[in-house]
């Protein structure tokens, strides 16, 4: 028989619809079959499950498109099956892997591999991106279309930007026969691997080479043109500039078929959070000033910026109790994504459901997944929070392998308790 459950009284939040209201949802074999207020469920017959809510939250699972997993080749940092239990523990129900694994994901072998693992571990949906090229050495093109038919959603060199423009080109252009969607690091490699840190008084006053943020804007409005040429789906990563975000904003305003993310650090931070010398705050793109921070919040509220990811990249500890400059680039993220993405609904920048439209069904769209929705027929992916609970982020209560985040005792609002996929519950916060 297959799984019956009526979930009562919740507060349904569906960025799709708009609907923002109290309600009841019925999932019947992994499916939403019904949606509305006072839905009784009598229908169901006495062994229905009945889920009482309590007038929690109850929103789509949470969509998110940049995530490491390290799985193959450094599964002691990260797996699939430690990753998908953090990202169950942040709400998150469906997740793209970046390809930067070791084999990379440049062989139709390694998308297979990782979509068995994800059926073997049966927690959160895990896709991935493919290699834009070869070996992620920026020179030969991978077999995208081969590729795509098997399950990549999407091209990237991961945290490497595709700094060949003839190769940038020809990848947009082989990425458009397919309506393959292209996803760049934004960093101009020559002027990013002079630096650890953004340029300024920070840097200067830590004796730390600086990154000019113009690295990120050029690379982008470089591509900007070749997007024009090729008109190809483009997508930039972590945009953390304000003149990245103009660049955008124009180009949207043109009609490219151009799309943008953004990650938590960089509008829940800025370049002070480096502190001493704290690696754990070591990022690429690095944290930036204030006003570009500012610019980020303001991108997210005009719609500019289109979805919000966790940009997970965990290490070990060996990895980043370094001295700076040797210490690894990124934090993890999965289980801090809500709490810290729902600041922008306390800090009144937006509503809550525009905060959950870009955490579920814009990264759906761009993604071209069926998921991000409350609705008849839609897949049972939903996650249950309180967006006023207060506490204080414990990094060493994180299920990730790995704890490299800055945010540890941070005070926080939203706790997610409870994660269903498919109408199965993959994680309950314990009482």
């Amino acid at each position: 028989m297959s799984l019956r459950r009526l979930f009562r009284g919740a507060r349904l939040l569906d960025p799709d619809s708009g609907r923002d209201g109290v309600g009841d949802i019925i999932v019947v074999g992994g499916r939403i079959a019904a949606i509305g207020a006072n839905i009784s469920g009598d229908e169901l017959g006495p062994d229905v499950e009945i889920v009482d809510v309590g007038g929690s939250c109850l929103a789509p699972g949470l969509v998110d498109m940049r995530v490491q997993l390290r799985e193959p080749g450094a599964e002691h940092i990260e797996s699939v099956e430690s990753g998908s239990q953090a990202a169950a523990a942040g709400g998150v129900t469906t997740m793209v892997a970046l390809p930067n694994t070791e084999p990379p994901v440049d062989d139709v072998s390694v998308v297979e591999f990782l979509a068995r693992r994800a059926r073997e571990v049966r927690l959160t949906k895990v896709h991935t991106y493919a290699t834009a090229t070869k070996g992620m050495a920026g020179k030969e093109l991978t077999e995208m279309g081969l590729l795509a038919a098997n399950g990549a959603l999407g091209f990237t060199d991961g945290v490497k930007a595709i700094a060949d423009a003839l190769i940038m080109r020809r990848v947009l252009a082989y990425a458009r026969t397919f309506d393959q969607l292209v996803i760049q690091h934004p960093e101009e490699p020559s002027l990013a691997s002079a630096g650890e840190v953004t340029e300024g008084e920070i840097a200067t006053r830590l004796g730390l080479a600086g990154i000019t943020p113009a690295a990120e804007v050029i690379i982008v409005e470089r591509d900007l043109r070749l997007v024009a040429i090729t008109g190809a789906r483009y997508h930039v990563a972590h945009v953390s500039t304000a003149a990245t975000i103009e660049a955008i904003r124009r180009a949207k305003t043109d009609g490219l078929p151009v799309t943008c993310d953004t990650a938590p650090p960089y509008f829940a931070l800025n370049e002070t959070a480096i502190g001493d010398y704290r690696t754990f705050a070591k990022l690429s793109p690095p944290l930036r000033a204030e006003h570009d921070r500012r610019a980020v919040v303001a991108g997210l509220a005009d719609g500019t910026i289109d979805a919000i990811a966790s940009d997970h990249s965990p290490w070990d500890q060996d990895s980043k109790r370094l001295p700076f400059s040797s210490a690894s680039y990124g934090i993890v993220g999965l289980e801090t994504l809500l709490p810290l993405s729902l600041e922008l609904y306390h800090n009144r920048h937006l509503p809550l459901i525009d905060v959950l439209r870009r955490l579920t069904i814009a990264p759906a769209r761009i993604l071209g997944l069926g998921v991000g929705r409350l609705a008849a027929g839609a897949p049972a992916d939903f996650v249950i929070f309180d967006p006023d609970a207060k506490y204080r982020v414990r990094t060493d209560a994180f299920r990730s392998k790995s704890k490299n985040a800055p945010f540890d005792g941070r005070p926080v609002q939203g706790r997610v308790e409870l994660t269903v996929v498919d109408g199965r519950t993959i994680f309950e916060r314990a009482a």
